[in-house]
């Protein structure tokens, strides 16, 4: 059970933090995996980390930003694999601003890559998975898809978005055999958030956490290569959190 053996992966955004575990993580359970990004020089280094643990792989940037470059992966990678099974989106950007200080252009930033990005990726690919009828799509959530965080408002409103477009797209894709599903990771320290954790809001996530620690990227692999998977072919449009029981919780003592 749950070997991806055969099948081609794209993971978007990941030749770093959750993206590139999850990137790894596909591939160590049998499939090719591309894993792009906008550094020439992290998919270089992914790639060849890919192909050591057995897997076929390319080397293609992309920036969510740029609807042809992603259209170009897209086109490279199914004319080198004959289809393409599973795409992850976890690219991904955030920035603490009170909300009244938040200016549009920062607000349009955070939107353009975390919900746009993520649509137009699921555009391009979902557009092969519906001909072939059949496709995994994972994308990226985030506890703010449910709860509020202090001062990061356009990260949160366009993480509950993903949310929405996750269930959208599977109710609408569904009847020609592709799943789109959402990861909401907890409290993972990552580059993107490395020096939030280290303040006093990184001590309130703790303790706001029944496991009482932060998590390590590789435990969110089995959810995704789970949902990769054969064995996920009835869950759709779902958001599963791998939080350590932080939506879960009330009071912790």
């Amino acid at each position: 059970m749950f070997s991806l053996a055969g099948k081609c992966a794209v993971v978007i955004g990941g030749t770093s933090g959750i993206g590139r575990a999850i990137a790894l993580g596909l591939g160590s359970s049998g499939a090719n995996v591309v894993a792009s990004s906008r550094s020439e020089e992290a998919v270089d280094e992914l790639a060849d980390c890919l192909e050591a643990q057995g897997s076929k792989s390319l080397r293609i940037s992309s920036d969510v930003l740029d609807r042809p470059s992603l259209q170009r992966l897209h086109d490279e990678v199914l004319s080198s694999f004959g289809r393409i099974d599973i795409l992850v989106n976890s690219a991904g950007i955030t920035k603490r601003v009170p909300t009244l200080d938040c200016t549009e252009e920062q607000w349009q930033s955070i939107m353009n890559v975390n919900l746009n990005g993520t649509l137009r990726a699921c555009q391009i690919f979902g557009k092969t998975m519906l001909k072939q009828e059949k496709g995994r799509i994972i994308n990226i959530a985030s506890l703010s898809t449910f709860v509020a965080f202090h001062q990061v408002a356009a990260y949160g409103a366009s993480k509950a978005a993903v949310g929405a477009l996750t269930r959208s797209l599977a109710v609408e894709w569904a009847a020609y055999g592709v799943c789109v599903n959402a990861i909401a990771p907890g409290i993972f320290p990552t580059d993107l958030n490395r020096d939030l954790l280290d303040s006093p809001r990184g001590k309130e996530l703790i303790a706001r956490t029944p496991m009482g620690r932060f998590g390590k990227v590789d435990e969110v692999v089995g959810t995704a290569v789970f949902l990769a998977s054969d064995e996920s072919a009835f869950v759709t449009g779902q958001i599963l959190a791998v939080d350590g029981g932080l939506l879960a919780s009330g009071v912790n003592q």
